[in-house]
């Protein structure tokens, strides 16, 4: 067992904060070392949070502190070259989502990883919390009976110039638009509780915004356990929020919340006759919200015990194969994508570019 592990996060934007903070909630942690494109971006990051050493460069790191566990805060387009060199020089790798801008890419950092006795986990709060493993627990015990059809919504609101940042929008610099950059976070969370998909059928619409990817998209998934989900997603939607809602034979399960969620945000309603099993099925007194100090907690403390991955850290591709095949899906006209097909796809496994139906119309008068 390590007794501390030694971290290093590269790129210092917004949501390294999340990673640093719950470093440094961690009593066996300790953020060593930054590094960013711009020294004074990271110099002004390792001001704030205890002043770890700061780097021009990933390789100089790597090579200097010897980080047990790298945090991957860039750009999905830079994933794949850091994750890899982590790896390569020893380091087990916390990456954010999505993974990578291809299922090839995330490919390759997860047999960079393995071939290095490494761990590579894919950042995915929404699957954590008491509520979610607690809901997940009872489902996969059978306690509701069998999963039957599930919504999963994530609407939320970009306005124009959100799209007017010069690498927003475009396929080349994004990868895709909200499917791949919003959604999956609450595609991953329907995958966690439902488990392996079957198939799936799709679309994407371009519905307002002046964008080359989707601004909108509609899927309906079929789940190897029997269950069918339709999946929205929208950057349109001026009442935000992100939901799921299953309905098995003997409850309804919903989660109703934005970017995170407690036990507040879930509610699980009986069907008619079982009413006298609710109770059996209430939420746990003790209460833990969704968030990265709670998946980075559990990782890390597998890291240092040499077992397997918690669950929250478990599956770094079904949540991202499941947008890849809603794409992969659009790109066909709707066509079914099994996993099967999508293994061998001959164009999104490199890359999700795929048409888009543009319905927007002249604003109305007045």
């Amino acid at each position: 067992m390590t007794d501390t592990l030694r971290c290093a996060i590269v790129g210092t934007g917004a949501i390294a904060h999340a990673h640093a903070q719950a470093i440094a909630a961690y009593p066996h942690a300790e953020l060593v070392a930054v590094t960013d494109l711009s020294r004074d971006s990271a110099a002004a990051f390792a001001r704030e949070f205890g002043g770890p050493a700061v780097y021009d460069d990933l390789d100089s790191l790597l090579e200097t502190e010897r980080p047990d566990v790298v945090h991957v805060c860039t750009p999905p387009v830079a994933h794949r070259d850091q994750a890899v060199a982590a790896s390569t020089a020893g380091a087990h790798v916390i990456v954010e989502k999505p993974p990578a801008p291809s299922l090839q890419e995330l490919d390759e950092m997860r047999s960079a990883a393995a071939a290095a006795g490494r761990e590579l986990v894919v950042v995915f709060q929404q699957r954590t919390g008491t509520a979610a493993a607690h809901v997940k627990r009872l489902l996969d015990d059978g306690a509701f009976g069998r999963p039957l059809i599930a919504q999963c919504q994530t609407l939320w609101f970009r306005d124009p110039a959100y799209f007017a940042v010069p690498w927003r929008g475009k396929w080349e610099t994004e990868g895709g638009g909200p499917t791949l950059g919003h959604a999956i976070h609450q595609i991953d969370l329907l995958a966690f509780l439902l488990g392996d998909w079957e198939s799936v059928q799709a679309r994407l619409w371009r519905l307002d915004r002046e964008t080359q990817t989707e601004d909108a998209s509609t899927a309906t998934v079929a789940f190897a356990n029997g269950a069918i989900a339709s999946v929205v997603t929208s950057a349109v939607s001026p009442r935000e929020t992100s939901s799921i809602r299953i309905d098995t034979q003997r409850a309804t399960i919903t989660v109703d919340h934005l970017y995170g969620h407690g036990h507040e945000n879930w509610r699980i309603t009986p069907a008619p006759g079982f009413e006298d099993q609710a109770g059996d099925w209430a939420l746990p007194d003790a209460e833990e919200p969704s968030g990265h100090d709670v998946l980075i907690r559990d990782v890390f403390d597998a890291l240092r015990s040499g077992g397997p991955l918690p669950a929250v850290g478990e599956e770094p591709a079904r949540s991202f194969e499941l947008v890849a095949a809603v794409y992969a899906s659009a790109a066909a006209d709707g066509a079914v994508v099994t996993p099967d097909a999508l293994a061998a796809h001959p164009t999104h496994r490199r890359g999700f570019a795929s048409p888009v139906t543009d319905r927007r119309g002249p604003d109305p008068v007045g």
